[in-house]
């Protein structure tokens, strides 16, 4: 079906600066039958049927991977006049998480099977009242911006009572259109929450209760006029949520009208545990809360074999789903970013923990990451993405996640949508074999040689490493050219690299592996014996044989320098490719043993790293879908049934 044959992409006026918020409205007449609304926009929208709030949530994309919503208006119709109304917030800045376009709507309604409304220049706008246009104020640079909103300026023009509106422009954009490829996220009813301070009725600190996802909704009584800080957080800090780390920000701003103030937000979701409100004057605080946006994934029932193994599978389990927006995210608090590695723990986790083992979903968030196109060849660090940065190594990971993808699903036709964009990155990787056959580091502040976050595997961050052969970047990619060949004989697909991936292996080993020390070093010569590398050499099938046992040992053994939570997952790979039988109780003790920390802190989801809070100069993450591994490892062991 063709959507938006007559349609026309609009905004309020011919160029929109960033952070803007354009309102629309069109009165419609509804014949009683079935009516459909699709939109699209940029960059997103809360779409509003007679002052109600029917539908928000643009799903990120690209301009030539253009995202639309079916929306089934008809339950908020009334016969004769209705009031459509749609508000439309651009973001108009690159960060992690946007790639920037040009601002504008597009929206049919289709009623009976006849498209019956289009937007064009007949659709009236105008830029909000509410909302501080142009604010720009970044809650930090990978989440994007935060909001400022005046309910003194509300003029209730979503029932078709506002001022000032006129003719929307038509704008140029040039877009290709696919169908929402997943669910939009369940709206649920608040948690109950507890307000934990509470000084003259105007500072208070509200504890949620665990960790949460969703969408801020605000209800209390003003005796004046005055502006309201809302910040958010994971933890408290001297019975205080941290507005500021560094150059982050996490704060919205609220500019109350005397009286009753009824207000949420439906287009940023925020996360944390607490909640902190710091007034001008009194307020009468009836709640301040976070409505849970919740993907609909149907969770499989789980028997633990213990009371310890259940607390850690609920807790990963947690973690997996707030890390679950329109496609995965690393942490929903500080970033709200789609990256090829931590989304791949979080594939495979899925598979076990969902019905229908979240299939759909998996493949959805895998052809998005396909359909990136950064200029040098590698995947971009996130997805969408509008900074050029990108992590060579995850675009290595990717390959893994396709391939584990196809095995589990059984879908092949993933493969041959995805294979010119893993061939792109490969031949771009592979294009830095030096004379000594090995494969040289990326060079530039654009590229991020970042692996684990553990000692030598951390790269720099917006520097420059210097072009020098590493093990773990030649290890990935014999393993990516390994699944890479699995993945074509599964599709009915050539394989262009012939027998690269054992003269790689060849080169790795006479360089990096040192027989005294009977481990694989990071750098050629050197005497970094890192867990992260030794284990992938396992996986990827270099060490074999005697020298994975002792390589197994030395893991178990604790000889190597560790690797962080996340990265465990190649370590407990390793092991069980290796001696399953062996290993399997050391597994499990070890598991237990890095998720005791975070039980007996009372967190409710699993942390970034160890260190939790503490980690990257007090911004570590409490809430990280890459650490919910133990799910799939408790599963694949048959600590829960």
């Amino acid at each position: 079906m063709e959507v938006f044959k007559n349609a026309k992409w609009i905004w309020v006026d011919e160029q929109s600066a960033p952070d803007t918020y354009g309102e629309f409205y069109k009165e419609i007449v509804w014949q009683g039958e079935k009516a459909i609304c699709r939109i699209s926009c940029d960059s997103d929208y809360t779409l509003f049927v007679n002052g109600q709030v029917v539908s928000s949530g643009q799903y990120g994309d690209f301009e030539w991977y253009k995202s639309y919503d079916s929306v089934d208006i008809t339950p908020y119709l009334q016969e004769g006049k209705n009031v459509l109304a749609i508000l439309v917030w651009h973001f108009g800045k690159d960060t992690q998480r946007y790639l920037k376009a040009p601002a504008g709507l597009i929206f049919e309604v289709e009623e009976g099977g006849q498209v019956c409304v289009e937007s064009d220049e007949s659709v009236l706008s105008r830029y909000s009242l509410a909302y501080k246009n142009g604010l720009q104020k970044l809650i930090t640079r990978q989440l994007g911006f935060s909001y400022f909103y005046d309910a003194t300026k509300e003029d209730n023009w979503t029932n078709g009572e506002g001022v000032d509106f006129t003719p929307s422009v038509v704008v140029e954009k040039n877009c290709s259109f696919v169908s929402r490829p997943v669910k939009k996220a369940d709206i649920l009813p608040a948690h109950t929450f507890e307000v934990i301070t509470n000084k003259d009725n105007k500072f208070f600190v509200v504890d949620l209760g665990e960790e949460e996802l969703g969408l801020l909704t605000l209800s209390f009584v003003s005796k004046a006029e005055q502006k309201i800080v809302v910040t958010y957080g994971e933890n408290l800090q001297d019975g205080l949520v941290r507005r500021y780390i560094d150059a982050r920000d996490f704060s919205v701003e609220y500019v109350a009208k005397e009286g009753q103030n009824e207000y949420t937000n439906y287009m940023l979701r925020l996360a944390g545990r607490y909640l902190q409100i710091e007034c001008e004057a009194e307020i009468e605080l009836a709640f301040a809360t976070l409505l849970p946006q919740v993907y609909p994934a149907t969770v499989k029932p789980f028997v633990a074999t213990d009371k310890n193994a259940e607390d850690i599978y609920q807790m990963c389990l947690n973690s997996l789903r707030l890390c679950m927006m329109e496609h995965y995210v690393d942490c929903p608090w500080r970033e709200q970013c789609l990256y090829a590695f931590d989304s791949r723990n979080q594939m495979l986790c899925g598979y076990y923990a969902f019905e229908d083992g979240n299939y759909e979903y998996a493949r959805a968030n895998l052809l998005l990451m396909s359909k990136d196109r950064h200029e040098g060849g590698l995947m971009s660090i996130c997805y969408p993405c509008g900074v050029n940065l990108t992590i060579p190594s995850f675009s290595l990971h990717y390959t893994v996640s396709v391939k584990e993808y196809i095995e589990h699903s059984g879908d092949t036709s993933l493969a041959a949508e995805v294979a010119p964009r893993i061939k792109e990155f490969l031949d771009t990787i592979l294009a830095r074999k030096g004379e000594d056959g090995l494969l040289y580091r990326f060079e530039g502040a654009e590229n991020w040689n970042f692996y684990d976050w553990s000692p030598h595997l951390e790269g720099q961050l917006y520097g420059s490493d210097t072009a020098c052969a590493d093990a773990q970047l030649n290890i990935l990619t014999v393993m990516a050219l390994r699944r890479f060949k699995e993945i074509c004989a599964l599709a009915g697909l050539e394989y262009p690299y012939g027998d690269t991936d054992l003269q790689l292996e060849e080169a790795i080993v006479a360089a990096f592996y040192n027989e005294e020390k009977q481990a694989f070093s990071v750098t050629v010569g050197g005497d970094e014996y890192v867990e992260a590398v030794n284990a992938l050499a396992v996986v990827a099938g270099i060490a074999t044989g005697i020298r994975a046992k002792i390589i197994c040992q030395k893991l178990m053994r604790r000889e190597l320098i560790p690797c962080s939570l996340s990265f465990k997952c190649f370590t407990y790979d390793a092991l069980l490719k290796t001696d399953l039988e062996k290993y399997r109780a050391w597994i499990l003790l070890e598991i237990r043993k890095d998720y005791k920390k975070m039980l007996e802190s009372g967190s409710t989801a699993t942390w970034e790293t160890e260190d939790g809070a503490a980690a990257f100069d007090n911004a570590g993450s409490l809430c990280h879908g890459w650490t919910a591994i133990p799910i799939y490892y408790f599963k694949k062991l048959n600590v829960v049934k």
